[in-house]
């Protein structure tokens, strides 16, 4: 046995490429996945990663279902945000005394329905900065080597989210451990209300977005309405650190890249707007904070997904 066992619940693209590079280290493995023929390629060949660290396939279990998959001392919530409560639930048989789940999602309050199925000390929040697309079943792209943050929800450094970093980063996932992984969480979702659905709706990538004069404007003050609903939380975002995710994304490998949002609205899939918009918006609407640019945002992409609807897309 490969030392502790990694199931990744919604092996998207970033789901694929965090437990390609773990397996590719050394731990052992298994990626949940819904798509029949995604599985069946990983099962086939092996999950193939291009782009950054060059072309290779990674031995690594695969599955559709939990069913027949061992315990699980690890468990990243890779999935939709809308997803969390299903994948939270078909997960928890994997659970064993000891298991953590850390999610890696976009948004806000993915934890906090993870708390109420798995309970909230077998669950730890995650961030990542790394880029990936799928682009075919069993084939995933890296685009940029970015870190990858996890902390307790609680606050402070404990001894198994530290362990844990060390564990990924001696395995292929250069991790750290935060003590206030709220306050990262908040500084990620900077990145998320700025290109989610500026990327989305015009399918520029990242670096598209941040080029063009005008779309940039209406990212940043995004990013300041996000911020300021934030400071009324309690959680400080000055303006020296607000724009960090950002301005490193923009100026790395990943600014090729599109929004996770872009390519949901491209497949015809429910995007995250509520797990990235909404919950902010409504976070200032409960402390009377301002969000004209959020809202036009999110109005924006809801009535889009509307019209897919209405077209039968």
């Amino acid at each position: 046995m490969r030392g502790p066992h990694v199931v990744v619940a919604g092996a998207g693209a970033m789901g694929c490429l965090f437990g390609g590079l773990l397996s590719e280290n050394g731990l052992r493995v298994t990626l949940l996945a819904r798509r029949e023929e995604h599985v069946a390629a990983i099962r086939e060949r092996g999950l193939r990663i291009v782009g950054e660290g060059g072309a290779r396939h990674v031995p690594i279990g695969a599955a559709t279902s939990t069913a027949g998959v061992a315990p699980a001392d690890i468990v990243f919530i890779q999935c939709k945000a809308h997803a969390t409560q299903a994948v939270s639930e078909s997960i928890a048989p994997l659970m064993v005394p000891g298991s953590v789940a850390v999610s890696f999602q976009n948004g806000l309050g993915n934890e906090d329905v993870m708390a109420q199925v798995l309970g909230s000390e077998a669950v730890l929040g995650g961030l990542t900065s790394l880029g990936a697309t799928l682009e075919a079943p069993g084939v995933v792209r890296s685009y940029a080597t970015l870190p990858t943050v996890i902390g307790e929800m609680s606050g402070g450094l404990s001894p198994r989210a530290e362990a844990l970093a060390a564990l990924l980063t001696a395995h292929g996932l250069p991790t750290s451990a935060s003590d206030d992984i709220l306050t990262e969480k908040w500084r990620k979702l900077m990145l998320n209300v700025a290109m989610s659905a500026t990327s989305g709706l015009t399918g520029l990538t990242i670096g598209g977005v941040a080029g063009l004069a005008s779309l940039a404007a209406v990212a940043r003050r995004a990013m300041d309405e996000a911020a300021a609903v934030a400071e009324a939380s309690g959680i400080s975002l000055p303006n020296e650190t607000r724009y960090q995710v950002f301005d490193g994304i923009v100026d790395s490998g990943a600014a090729r890249n599109k929004t996770s949002m872009r390519r949901d609205i491209e497949a015809g899939r429910p995007s995250e707007v509520e797990a990235i918009y909404l919950s902010v918006i409504e976070r200032g609407r409960d402390r009377a904070v301002p969000t004209p640019t959020l809202e036009a945002l999110s109005a924006l992409v809801i009535g889009l997904e509307a019209a897919r609807r209405a077209d039968g897309g």
